[in-house]
């Protein structure tokens, strides 16, 4: 997995220079860009296309691995990937417009991936969302790959040997698919005897699987029920597995999009302007804004470190002993709980910070925004794994990002108001900001009254089935 930083082709990599058509495949000593704006400018639109594919294309590639299974989905991923470091390696100033489809190629081979790791969680119980969070956490801090990179240059190493290598790593990746992943999926929660990946001790009857398959299906489909009412037995009124129509128009759908939305619009806005923000509250002075922004890039490379604490409180919440007559998935929402709204929170006191005009705050701003997005994300993750039937994983995880990626649109206005009217100072977007961060309160709120109905409908139905 690897997320798309652009900062490393900056100076000294100098890709869109021209000069005299210079190979970049070995490190310049003496030849610097004297103007790098219009790379800078380039660079920076490559980056938006990239982000933008990185979440708008993964509601195609979760239908993908929801109809076909995982090892289609991570063949594709792995080819694409691939291309994108190859393209990579023999760009040169010549042909600089190979980063436009290098740079989204490697965007969408690395959230191909982190989908079909996601479902490794299954397979640890109660430790599922730990698991969840990690996985969204290195693909987080994956930008240090290339910061890695970065360095080997500085110190001589070209940039095609250091891409080539990347490439020729796909075998691993080659590898862990035919050999350590499952051909489909993996069910939650696991059957007796689940077995996956390569079966040394011979192959299993067609049919058999087949059998197996549907058993597993059929589980799915009676555990995964979270926004079904039970009758007065307290069984499921219906036990046919919801569709994937039914999720994406239910209020939990809408209310985690809102979630999602709001956030990651907060953070990318956040982003967007700090370089003009860390200029205005630094007076203009380039070794200070140099400083804070080396601390930035430093931090962002923490969310692996981040991301698991929010797995680690829905499963140790997870773990509690059950209510009489509540189910597992009951169990998971209300573990859910807690995670929303700590991140929210986190969200909220991250923005407060970001709008505070008060530059050595901003080293608090620095950490609580990569604190935030960790839990943003692994959160969201884990949030749609637990709330909705395994079956349409894929395409709802698809769906939520793709949407919330529309809405990240809006930055732009941002960019122009502030750019435009408010004369490079962010202040009043930013207050606007926290105010919609506010919003993102109302996911936790809806959970919590769900599990409460539920609750109170538990006992009346408990009674109704002994009489």
């Amino acid at each position: 997995m690897v997320n798309v930083p652009l900062g490393v082709f900056r100076k000294p990599f100098s890709i869109f220079d021209r000069r005299n058509g210079a190979d970049d495949s070995a490190p310049a000593q003496d030849t610097f860009m004297t103007d790098c704006s219009r790379q800078d400018e380039q660079l920076s639109l490559i980056f938006t296309i990239a982000s933008f594919m990185n979440n708008f294309l993964t509601l195609p590639n979760g239908f993908l691995f929801d109809h076909f299974g995982t090892t289609v989905a991570r063949l594709l991923g792995i080819s694409v990937y691939t291309a994108g470091m190859l393209l990579i390696a023999f760009s040169s100033p010549v042909n600089s417009v190979l980063l436009f489809p290098a740079l989204s190629f490697i965007a969408v081979g690395g959230i191909l991936f982190l989908v079909t790791n996601i479902q490794v969680g299954n397979l640890f119980g109660t430790h599922r969302s730990t698991i969840i969070t990690l996985y969204n956490g290195a693909f987080d801090s994956s930008s240090a790959v290339f910061l890695i990179i970065k360095l080997l240059y500085e110190y001589g190493v070209s940039l095609r040997g250091s891409f080539l290598f990347l490439a020729c790593c796909s075998v691993i990746h080659l590898f862990r698919t035919f050999v350590l992943m499952p051909r489909t999926h993996i069910p939650y929660p696991l059957p007796e005897n689940y077995t996956y990946g390569m079966n040394c001790g011979g192959t299993r009857d067609h049919a058999v699987a087949k059998v197996e398959e549907k058993n597993i299906q059929t589980s799915q489909s009676e555990e995964e029920m979270p926004f079904k009412e039970t009758s007065p037995q307290g069984q499921n009124t219906d036990k046919i597995e919801r569709s994937f129509k039914s999720c994406l128009l239910s209020w939990f759908f809408l209310w985690h999009l809102l979630w999602l939305s709001v956030m990651q619009l907060r953070h990318y806005l956040f982003i967007g302007t700090l370089n003009p923000m860390l200029n205005h509250l630094a007076a203009g002075d380039p070794g200070l804004v140099s400083r804070y922004t080396n601390a930035f890039a430093f931090t962002q490379l923490c969310g692996i470190l981040c991301a698991p604490w929010n797995g680690l409180i829905m499963d140790r919440h997870k773990g509690k002993q059950r209510e009489p007559g509540q189910s597992e998935q009951e169990t998971d929402l209300k573990a859910a709980i807690v995670s929303l709204s700590l991140t929210a929170l986190q969200c909220v006191l991250f923005s407060v910070c970001a709008a505070i005009p008060l530059l050595p705050l901003q080293y608090l701003t620095f950490i609580l925004q990569v604190l935030n997005r960790s839990f943003l994300y692994g959160g969201n993750a884990a949030f749609i794994s637990v709330a909705f039937p395994s079956v349409h994983f894929g395409k709802l995880f698809g769906m939520v990002m793709a949407l919330s990626a529309v809405v990240s649109l809006l930055q732009y206005p941002c960019f122009t108001l502030i750019k435009g009217p408010l004369g490079g100072d962010p202040f009043y977007v930013n207050i606007g900001l926290t105010v919609l961060s506010l919003l993102a309160f109302i996911n936790p709120l809806y959970v919590y009254l769900h599990c409460r109905r539920q609750a109170a409908h538990r006992p009346s139905s408990n009674k109704s089935a002994s009489s």
